[in-house]
């Protein structure tokens, strides 16, 4: 095989087959593995070929429920799309012990997106930022003629925010354009109003304009939910106690909220994906608001109410939408949203906040009683039983035999599968 190299012209303007017969000169691909590939799985590959830029196949990812969710006092079925072990079943965990007691109440604060025009090249910045601020009916008028649909669904511009930041590159003046997209993500609609904002800005200040773009710190979109757990429903107070300690530890050391917050998105990072949302924007928004403060924190709290029960809240910027982009588009991602039931990009935030709370709980709880690898590894078992080659019947039989042994590898999974009868 010649030494390989990633200059290939006109890759873009294959199809998947003809990319593919590329990679197979080049890579080496064997038939078993160009065969895989094609199986573009329930996403037919002609759409798969327009989502994004030089597709060769699709990735398939699992797609589990979490029952058990009572939401505002109605039982939602919750499909979360994840590869990892134990995350649906905490979900459903954490749900059934806090559902006799009501479940999940949740809000939204808004559903406000805000786009950021960077002016620079200024000597009078806060001259600057009162000139602009006098143009907001003007503003307002060309975001909203940027896009009328939204207007007449009772979106559009709302406000604008003028700031002036330091920067190594001399002093800047930021305009926040706050718009509400409704049950858009609203990505696209902000991006466009800036665009179209930028020339006149730079004409009233003679500044020059660079960047024009969304922020995904959403924090005028924020999702909440709360719930209760009863100190019988969860084991007794040293549980709760547990609990609260490991919210201390996370609330007051970065090291432990990297991980603590990681267990969050390993809940709202599923939800987000399985209804064909933007993972990406949804994480680096909430890390960010993590350490709004200066202090890389909880996106959590839990705090014990005067019956001495557990109670947990979270608050998390949530931009998802339900139209647009791939939601729209995937089919599977539009089946998930018709088994959550979903009317609007608000209900589905909500949903998503209190997912994100269950598995909060549930990591707390296992980090406090058991620790996490144990209800992990036992549902990781079966994982590392088809590594080992295991198929049918034999991934239970070896999975089995790896939990009662108490050690979870797999060159143990492969003795046991050798050490099985040949008709087993």
């Amino acid at each position: 095989m010649s030494e390989l190299s990633s200059r290939i012209a006109g890759f873009h303007k294959l199809g998947i087959q003809g990319r593919l017969d590329i990679l197979k000169e080049r890579c080496n691909l064997d038939p078993g593995a160009l065969e895989s590939m094609l199986n573009t799985g329930n996403l037919p590959a002609d759409i798969a070929d327009h989502l994004i830029e030089n597709v060769i196949t699709t990735m398939n990812i699992p797609v589990g429920v979490a029952t058990n969710m009572k939401i505002d006092g109605t039982d939602v079925l919750v499909p979360m799309a994840t590869e990892e072990s134990s995350v649906v079943a905490a979900v459903c965990n954490a749900a059934r012990q806090c559902y006799e007691n009501g479940g999940f109440i949740t809000s939204m604060s808004g559903s406000q997106m805000i786009a950021q025009i960077q002016l620079v090249n200024i000597t009078s910045p806060q001259f600057c930022r009162v000139t602009i601020l006098e143009h907001k009916a003007q503003i307002k008028k060309l975001c909203d003629d940027c896009d009328p649909i939204l207007l007449s669904l009772g979106g559009g511009l709302q406000d604008i925010e003028v700031r002036v930041i330091d920067s190594n590159s001399g002093p800047m003046v930021i305009t926040h354009l706050i718009v509400d997209t409704r049950d858009a993500m609203g990505a696209n609609a902000v991006n466009t109003m800036a665009e179209k904002l930028a020339p006149l800005i730079e004409q009233w200040t003679g500044g020059k304009v660079y960047l024009r773009i969304l922020s995904n710190l959403a924090d005028k979109r924020l999702a909440r939910a709360r719930a209760t757990w009863t100190c019988d429903a969860i084991g007794g107070e040293a549980i709760r106690d547990g609990i609260m300690s490991a919210y201390h530890f996370a609330k007051s050391d970065p090291y432990r909220a990297a991980t603590h917050n990681k267990g969050i998105m390993n809940g709202v990072s599923a939800v987000v994906l399985a209804t064909g949302n933007d993972t990406r924007a949804v994480e680096a928004g909430a890390h960010a608001y993590a350490a709004r403060d200066g202090h890389y924190g909880s996106l959590t709290h839990w705090e014990v109410n005067k019956n001495g029960d557990l109670v947990g809240s979270i608050e998390i910027p949530m931009a998802v939408g339900l139209i647009g982009g791939a939601t729209k588009l995937h089919p599977t991602a539009k089946t998930n949203l018709q088994i959550l039931g979903v009317k609007s990009a608000n209900q589905l935030a909500r949903i998503i906040a209190a997912t994100g709370l269950a598995q909060n709980f549930a990591a707390l709880k296992a980090l406090a009683t058991t620790g996490i690898q144990k209800g992990h590894m036992a549902l990781h078992a079966q994982n590392v039983a088809m590594m080992a080659g295991a198929v049918g019947q034999q991934i239970d039989q070896v999975a089995n035999a790896l939990i009662a042994q108490g050690t979870i590898r797999i060159d143990v999974a492969q003795k046991i599968l050798q050490d099985l009868k040949p008709d087993q």
